[in-house]
């Protein structure tokens, strides 16, 4: 009998977050670099009016990394080897929290993410907006996006119409003949999202929510008025480069490249003829995306590929290394350029990107990606954020942050009602015991 129900679809969604309550969240960070299980204790607070959408103060409790395997550019390609370091992350997480975790928020780069925007619109005649005409208009709008090879992952109102006036933030209590919504819509291959549960599943956890990587890197990374004003966030990880872009208060664009860091360490070790480990460690220690008049006088040691002993490291001035890196970084930033300016919201994203990921840590970036993109450029680090251990505070723990902060959020979102909660069948509890028992004896 088949794992997935074929009569459901629905993915699993978030409930809002009481203002009144402690919550303990639970999320895991898929990449294809590393894998970060993070546990965070959310204390209720006064709105935040520097970091957008912020009803809790966040405290990570228990936080594990692993070196991620069975992972290829943000696809699944070994389940045993992923399940096996989700295992390991999340009991270290466990461990150091005291708790033990029964679900997770997760996130979501593989599947080909596509962004798409719906409108509807529906007759008031007349009448003063209520707070079922919103849902109605809503729901017609988000019905629109459900397809049967794709599933919904994000369905966010950017602005409603009512008699054909744009920018309405919130129509409710205005009379008007005609309302209409705009809707931003995040969705992924459904395929894709059924192998990442089935690995989470695997390793007896459930999955709570999926949140798409760039819209949880935005959400750690930009400040208020960046939200506001407009701002892409490039979240620039191992396997893939993700692109958000947030307008108005909200996600309105995102877009994904197979591109990340994991090809300057190839790069380096097909054009060095260096092992892959050997690579890594030249391009953390001597790589970067700018050359200097002391790169030809500079000499890195580049160990042999092979276990000969008599092999000796071959001597190479810095700027060949410079040369690789710097190819990679300038296509990769090249690509992300022409996918904003041809998904229309150039104007939107005006002068403002902001760097995360772990591979935005590569030495000279920033002033590449402002003359590539012809933006201001900053490194953004997870914000407004206790607990962290120094070595998580930098932009590589930007999504496991941003996947604490989705719950805050999560309400301002509409979906259309399906049945059942999970895309396996058999995702609760209930289920995974059983099929245990099954498997078991």
């Amino acid at each position: 009998m088949s794992l997935f129900g074929n009569s459901h679809f629905g993915l699993p969604r978030m409930k809002p977050l009481s203002s009144k309550r402690t919550h303990i969240v639970s999320v895991l960070d898929i990449g294809s670099t590393k894998v970060v299980a993070m546990i965070g204790k959310l204390t209720p607070c006064k709105e935040s009016q520097v970091l957008p959408g912020r009803t809790h103060t966040i405290e990570v409790i228990g936080i594990g990394h692993h070196r991620s395997r069975g992972i290829k550019s943000g696809v699944i390609a070994d389940l045993d080897a992923l399940e096996s370091v989700i295992r390991l992350a999340v009991d270290a997480a466990e461990r150091m929290a005291g708790l033990t975790v029964d679900s997770l928020i997760v996130n979501v780069s593989a599947g080909r993410l596509s962004s798409d925007v719906y409108t509807a619109s529906i007759d008031l005649g007349g009448q003063e907006v209520e707070d079922n005409d919103l849902r109605k208009v809503l729901t017609a709008a988000s019905l629109q996006s459900l397809k049967q090879e794709r599933a919904v992952l994000h369905s966010l109102p950017t602005g409603y119409t009512l008699d054909g006036e744009r920018g309405i933030r919130d129509p409710r209590g205005m009379f008007g003949e005609l309302l209409g919504v705009e809707m931003h819509v995040v969705t992924s291959e459904r395929q894709a999202l059924k192998n990442l549960e089935l690995a989470i599943n695997r390793a007896h956890l459930s999955v709570e929510g999926m949140v798409a990587t760039p819209y949880a890197s935005g959400l750690a990374a930009l400040v208020d008025d960046e939200v506001e004003l407009g701002c892409a966030a490039i979240d620039m990880g191992g396997g893939t480069t993700t692109i958000s872009v947030f307008a108005e208060g909200r996600l309105v664009h995102t877009d994904a490249i197979g591109l990340g860091g994991h090809h300057v360490t190839m790069d380096l070790a097909r054009g060095l003829s260096t092992r892959i480990e050997d690579a890594e460690r030249i391009k953390v220690v001597h790589g970067s995306s700018v050359a200097t008049g002391a790169d030809e006088r500079e000499i890195v040691s580049i160990p042999p590929i092979g276990d000969d002993e008599n092999d000796q490291p071959l001597q190479v001035p810095r700027s060949l290394v410079t040369r690789i890196v710097r190819a990679r970084i300038e296509e990769t930033l090249e690509l992300i350029r022409d996918r904003i300016q041809k998904s229309g919201f150039s104007p939107v994203v005006g002068k403002r990107v902001v760097l995360t990921g772990g591979a935005s840590q590569l030495t000279g970036l920033p002033d590449t990606a402002r003359k590539i993109l012809a933006r201001n450029v900053r490194i953004g680090r997870p914000m407004g954020v206790s607990g962290l251990p120094p070595a998580a505070k930098g932009p590589a723990f930007s999504t496991a942050v941003g996947l604490m902060i989705y719950p805050q959020v999560a309400d301002v979102e509409t979906h259309a009602a399906h049945a059942g909660s999970g895309l396996l069948s058999g995702g609760g509890r209930v289920a995974r015991v059983g099929r245990w028992i099954r498997e078991s004896f």
